[in-house]
């Protein structure tokens, strides 16, 4: 039988859960390494003050905001808000103290000090602050956006559901929903993580790159947001696809643009295999869009030499561009 005396006791209110204080036991658990109630910590929801007191994190109830003492309550007067004044939910000032570390512990333990205190900054921002607007009635426009908070908050028992009555009440479809929300924090991380490799990528291949118009990815990756947030000179991108082609993109002038900044030589609008062969001299040029915002090849060297051939024809201001870039890189 497992010894419970020594583990952590965490603790919020009973009855009708949302999704701040829902969101922030998922955070605890990741954060602190803990699996299951019962089985290395305790979880306990309730209004007694007694049990509260004696309780080794407590949050969305008791009153208190002290985060020395892991005391995590915004209901009180004096309650603590962010910079812009907007309140805090139990979420957010759970995650103040922990959400670096419930991202560090989703994260390999060398991409963790790369990326953790950024994504953690950012998932507060977006996600958490919205939580946080959410439960206290402050969201600009109402409504719940991130659906989250909404779908957490069905996981509560019904009126007519017998799991909706006696000491335990909801405990069970607690459990539930805090699946549902280390999920969602699961994904959330994951995701930012691939954009900041991508990031880190394409930063160091354009660095590297001869032409500074010209980016070569070896991996399929998101590059457009890389490209525009950092103003990188690129015209054109090379990258593999998953179908064993090497595609030629065209960068847009702004994000969600569907102009091009170069596109592909008109001559070529689409054609495909022998007629773009033929007009192209590559020989495994495999097509060009009628749109001639994107082609392909069947190579790397095939793609590039479609790129190159697409870039001779730039007008001399993107020339003298291309120069300074150039005389940068090799100084």
């Amino acid at each position: 039988m497992t010894d419970t005396s020594q583990h952590p006791i965490l603790a919020t209110h009973s009855g009708k859960f949302h999704a701040d204080e829902v969101f922030a036991y998922a955070v605890l658990r990741l954060a602190l390494g803990l699996h299951e109630p019962g089985v290395d910590h305790a979880l306990l929801r309730t209004r007694s003050p007694g049990l509260i007191e004696a309780a080794t994190i407590v949050w969305d109830v008791g009153s208190r905001y002290e985060a020395d003492a892991n005391r995590f309550d915004h209901h009180q007067r004096g309650a603590p808000t962010r910079p812009d004044g907007t309140p805090f939910s139990s979420a957010g000032l759970v995650w103040q103290v922990y959400g670096a570390r419930a991202v560090a512990a989703l994260l390999p333990p060398d991409v963790a000090q790369q990326f953790a205190p950024r994504i953690a900054a950012d998932i507060d921002h977006g996600l958490v602050r919205r939580i946080d607007e959410i439960d206290n009635g402050v969201a600009v426009d109402g409504r719940d956006s991130l659906n989250l908070a909404t779908l957490i908050g069905e996981f509560n028992p019904t009126w007519d559901d017998p799991a909706s009555d006696g000491p335990t009440a909801g405990d069970a479809a607690f459990m539930e929903a805090s699946r549902l929300a280390e999920t969602v924090l699961r994904r959330r991380v994951d995701t930012m993580r691939s954009r900041l490799a991508a990031e880190a990528t394409v930063m160091a291949a354009h660095r590297s790159a001869e032409d500074p118009r010209l980016l070569v990815l070896d991996r399929g990756m998101p590059w457009k947001n890389v490209v525009h947030t950092h103003e990188l000179p690129v015209l054109l991108t090379v990258s593999p696809a998953s179908n064993g082609n090497w595609m030629l993109d065209t960068v847009p002038p702004e994000p969600g643009s569907f102009a091009q900044k170069l596109p592909l030589p008109e001559a070529w609008a689409g054609l495909q295999a022998d007629d773009l062969i033929k007009i192209t001299g590559v020989p495994d040029a495999v097509f060009v869009h009628l749109r001639r915002f994107v082609g392909a090849a069947g190579s790397r060297d095939g793609a590039l030499a479609m790129a190159r051939l697409a870039l001779a024809d730039v007008a001399a201001p993107a020339n003298r561009l291309a120069a300074y870039w150039q005389a940068r890189h090799s100084s």
